[in-house]
C-alpha cells in the first residue's frame, strides 16, 4: 500500500489516495470502536443501495487505524459552488435533495441521533446548569428512525463525470429526526463562514420538506452544544454564544 499521495488532513486523521482506493488512515490513539462504528454505517448504506464508496477493509497501518474504500473520482459539491457561485442555489437544492432521500429511509441497527448528542453534550465545557438544560431540551424533542448522516455539506458529496452523486464520511451516521440533521447541516454553513448558503439551505430545506424553520431551529442550541465537543478554540466560542444566547430567550 502506497502512502504518498495525500487527499486531505483532517484534526484526526489523513487521507491518502492508493490507485483506486482510498485509505482514511486516523491518528494514533483514535477510537478503536469509533473507526468500527464509521465502517459500519458506510457498509449499511451501502447495503441499503446509497451511493457511497465500497468499502474494501478495516485495518491497521503502521500502528494506526485505517479504512480503505473505494477511490471515487469527481468534483465535490463544494469545488463546484466555488467555481460556479451563479449555480449556487442550484447545488444546495441537490444537496438538500440527497439529504431528503437519506431522511427517506429507516435503519433500526444505527446508533441513535439523539444518543450520539447526549454523549458529545456531556463533554463540553458548559456548566452543569447549561448541561442540564440541554438534556432536557434534547429529552423533550420527537424521537425518529430516520437516517441522519450527521455531516452533510457539500465537502462530503462527490459528483463523478458522468453525474453519479457520492455521500462520503459516515463516522456522525445514526437513526433520529431529520430536522437535527438540517439543523447540524445548516450549522455547518455557518461554520464555514456561507451564511448566505445557510440562509438558501434553511429556506429550500424547509419547503421541499413541508417542516417548519421554527422546529429546526428548536434544535440548533442542541447540535451546536455538541458541535463545541470538538471544536477549535474559536469555533467553541462561537457556537457557546449560540447556546447561551437560547438559553436566555
Amino acid at each position: 500500500m502506497k502512502l504518498d499521495r495525500v487527499i486531505a488532513v483532517r484534526n484526526n486523521k489523513t487521507i491518502y489516495r492508493d490507485g483506486d482506493r482510498c485509505v482514511k488512515v486516523f491518528n494514533e490513539g483514535y477510537s478503536k470502536a469509533d473507526v468500527l462504528n464509521e465502517a459500519l454505517n458506510q457498509a449499511r448504506m451501502e447495503d441499503m443501495g446509497f451511493n457511497v464508496p465500497k468499502l474494501l477493509e478495516v485495518t491497521v497501518i503502521d500502528g494506526k487505524w485505517a479504512i480503505v474504500s473505494e477511490f471515487i473520482q469527481g468534483v465535490t459539491l463544494a469545488q463546484l459552488i466555488s467555481e460556479t457561485p451563479e449555480k449556487k442555489e442550484e447545488y444546495i437544492n441537490y444537496l438538500i435533495d440527497l439529504q431528503i432521500g437519506l431522511h427517506s429511509k429507516t435503519c433500526s441497527q444505527m446508533n441513535k441521533l439523539k444518543d450520539n448528542l447526549r454523549r458529545k453534550i456531556a463533554t463540553t465545557e458548559f456548566d452543569a446548569t447549561t448541561r442540564y438544560d440541554l438534556h432536557n431540551r434534547l429529552g423533550n424533542m420527537p424521537r425518529h428512525n430516520k437516517v441522519c448522516h450527521g455531516d452533510l455539506n457539500p465537502s462530503n458529496v462527490i459528483i463523478t463525470e458522468d453525474g453519479t452523486p457520492y455521500i462520503i464520511d459516515w463516522s456522525h451516521a445514526a437513526r433520529g429526526n431529520a430536522s437535527a440533521d438540517a439543523a447540524q447541516t445548516y450549522l455547518l454553513f455557518w461554520l464555514n463562514g456561507d451564511i448566505s448558503g445557510a440562509q438558501i439551505y434553511l429556506d429550500n430545506f424547509c419547503a421541499k420538506s413541508n417542516i417548519s424553520k421554527q422546529y429546526v431551529q428548536l434544535w440548533m442550541p442542541i447540535v451546536a452544544a455538541a458541535q463545541s465537543a470538538k471544536g477549535n478554540d474559536k469555533e467553541r466560542e462561537f457556537l457557546m454564544s449560540w447556546v447561551n444566547d437560547a438559553r436566555h430567550e
